[in-house]
């Protein structure tokens, strides 16, 4: 197949990108930036991210680049608080090439520390608070980690071993400003960008994925790469003149578009500073500051288009990925709010994010929607089990090449080269292990997968690596892993597990215990206890077979009747879980509810009982019941003049 460009136009300015393809801290791996383009210059992908903010902040320093609650910050802001906290790091030991990991709740801060590492010349692992302290060590020492900074609170009570660093609560030089101050800061000098600072072609961040053997892979993306993905884009809108919403953790390689695709042209990232935010928590956020742009996993797109969500009223584009898009919901969506910009895209993390892109329109909803030609930068071909070209409308494995290929997996080299192979007329290329064909017309279309490699929710999981958790359970001699999927919107990640002799474990026990080693994504949403497990002929276990397994919930002992608010939050929790829930004792998790689904719930709470439920309390009342009472706290509060014991109101006189 050959090489195909998604517009008629190259945007990139630079030539291809070096056949190096060092690591971080590998001989010969090239420093130092190219200095600042010169007054009115673009400086190109290749100047790398910092001197793109520098650039936007001397030719519209007073643009709005950060704006996080009440709190904002400009590009000359943003420029300087990074710059300054760079020295703050380097005075603190931080060298080129260093790998620092990165523990922060999202927040402008976080926006600054990003930019602030890469100016003192360090590769950015971003670490999730709210990963269990065990496998957040883990990542820390497969990615060599010499210094951990963030929250200092967070530091406290998440950080891996090692040295740390509190940043400041405040960037230096007052920074940040209300709402209601003047913006008087002075747009920072043009010159040379530091020596300290890394080339095009060294590692940005390293991001961890899901792996096969039990152990995420490490997967080390360039300066360069990013940088081309969102510089002047021409897959999607974005001008100077947006506003990018941040949502996503920082460890899912979406946050890198909704970060650095607004400060790499001159648009504001819009930070949604709630830590599980609620479909609500968006909406409000978008409607706040008037959000332009914004980019959903697929799983979450459709619980917003089942649910006609007044976000896409507020928003002019809307980037999805992570899974294959349904066509009914993409079309309801395009009819309801016809002037959204809707982009299906697709992208491994070792392809930067996204490796193609479609504009999605009404007609491709009569079908399949496709993943689009490839874009910024990208080549792709799809190719047969030898490695050969396959013609139009055939299925073949999607290789992808390019400049903005990963550098590879952090002390992997025999996985990088298994994944990463060097074609002699193509070039460097990555094997994604995904089955697509490709139309007449250059367009991909998706069809799965070649291993059994699974997307859920937008996380991409090796079943191997929970697999390999569970057998480590002593009560567990053999473990299987596969997606339910219980309707066309709900995936859920389903185990069944073999007991070893004695006790047979308790499911919600080893889901507890999984806890504690795995992020919430890779626990199961449902855990099975079987006698052993199907096989196919070769001895294999058959995955296509596991979900026969799946028990039907058996006679228990008689409930007690439901009261009227538990019958109201029985029926909410029937139409998300798609069962019937009848029992005040049933609980939502055991019942293969999780966070996505928790989302709709909280949602439906708010707009049919009027209580807003953040998802932290959703999942601290685990049963019918315990959500009952909640529920019921929540509207005597709301209601306090309904509370019995509350004091009269005296024309507002206490």
């Amino acid at each position: 197949m050959t090489t195909h460009t998604p517009y008629p136009h190259d945007l990139r300015k630079e030539g291809p990108v070096s056949t190096d393809h060092l690591l971080p801290g590998e001989p010969g791996a090239s420093v130092g930036l190219a200095a600042s383009a010169a007054p009115g210059t673009h400086p190109g992908p290749s100047a790398g991210l910092p001197a793109l903010v520098a650039w936007h902040a001397q030719r519209t320093p007073h643009a709005l680049a950060v704006a996080d609650g009440d709190r904002t910050l400009t590009y000359a802001q943003l420029d300087s608080a990074a710059r300054a906290l760079a020295g703050h790091l380097r005075r603190h030991g931080v060298r080129q090439g260093d790998a620092v990991a990165l523990l922060m709740a999202r927040s402008a801060r976080t926006v600054v520390a990003q930019l602030a590492l890469w100016r003192a010349g360090a590769v950015c692992v971003p670490l999730d608070p709210a990963h269990p302290r065990p496998r957040t060590e883990a990542l820390a020492a497969d990615a060599g980690v010499t210094l951990t900074v963030g929250d200092g609170k967070l530091l406290e009570s998440a950080a891996p071993a090692g040295a740390t660093l509190a940043l400041p609560e405040e960037p230096p030089a007052d920074a940040f400003l209300t709402d209601d101050e003047p913006l008087t800061a002075e747009a920072p000098a043009a010159g040379p960008v530091s020596a300290a600072e890394p080339g095009p072609d060294t590692a940005a961040f390293i991001m961890f994925t899901s792996g096969s053997t039990g152990r995420p892979k490490g997967v080390a993306v360039a300066h360069r790469a990013i940088a081309e993905l969102v510089t002047d884009p021409a897959y999607v809108t974005l001008t100077a003149r947006d506003r990018v919403l941040f949502h996503s953790p920082m460890t899912f390689d979406a946050s890198t578009f909704e970060v650095w695709s607004a400060l790499a042209n001159g648009a504001a990232v819009v930070v949604c500073a709630v830590e599980r935010p609620s479909l609500e928590d968006l909406a409000r956020q978008a409607e706040r500051h008037g959000v332009t742009v914004a980019f959903f996993t697929t799983a979450l797109f459709h619980q917003l288009a089942v649910r006609r969500s007044r976000l896409f009223a507020l928003l002019r584009t809307v980037v999805v990925g992570g899974e294959a898009l349904a066509a009914h919901h993409a079309r309801e969506v395009l009819r309801a709010f016809p002037w959204l910009e809707l982009v299906n895209g697709y992208g491994p993390t070792e392809t930067t994010t996204f490796a193609t892109a479609h504009r999605v329109t009404d007609a491709d909803c009569d079908g399949q929607v496709p993943i689009g030609r490839p874009i910024a930068g990208a080549s792709v071909y799809v190719v047969d089990d030898g490695g050969h070209p396959v013609p139009d409308g055939e299925r073949g494995e999607l290789w992808v090449g390019g400049s903005r290929l990963a550098l590879g997996y952090l002390g992997r080299p025999e996985l990088t080269a298994e994944r990463f192979v060097s074609h002699p007329e193509w070039g460097r290329l990555y094997r994604t292990g995904d089955v697509v064909s490709r139309r007449p017309d250059g367009v991909l279309e998706f069809h799965g997968r070649t291993d059994d490699q699974v997307k859920v929710r937008g996380f991409r999981i090796e079943p191997g690596e929970v697999e390999h958790a569970l057998r480590d359970q002593p009560e567990v001699t053999d473990a299987a892993v596969a997606v339910h999927r219980p309707s066309l919107d709900d995936a859920r990640l389903i185990a069944f597990v073999v007991a070893a002799p004695g006790p047979v474990p308790r499911p919600a026990a080893l889901r507890d215990r999984l806890a504690t080693v795995l992020p919430a994504h890779l626990v199961p949403d449902e855990l099975t206890v079987v006698g052993e497990l199907p096989l196919t002929p070769s001895g294999k276990v058959d995955r296509r077979a596991l979900t026969d397994l799946l028990t039907v919930d058996g006679a228990a002992a008689p409930a007690a009747p439901l009261t009227p608010l538990e019958q109201a939050v029985a029926e909410l929790w029937s139409r998300s879980l798609g069962r019937e829930v009848s029992r005040p004792d049933a609980e939502f998790l055991a019942l293969g509810g999780h966070s996505l689904l928790a989302l709709a719930v909280t949602d439906d709470l708010r707009e049919e009982l009027g209580v807003e439920l953040t998802l932290a309390d959703f999942f601290a009342a685990p049963t019918v019941a315990d959500q009952a009472a909640l529920v019921e706290r929540a509207l005597l509060a709301a209601h306090h003049d309904l509370h019995p014991h509350a004091p009269e109101d005296t024309d507002g006189h206490h």
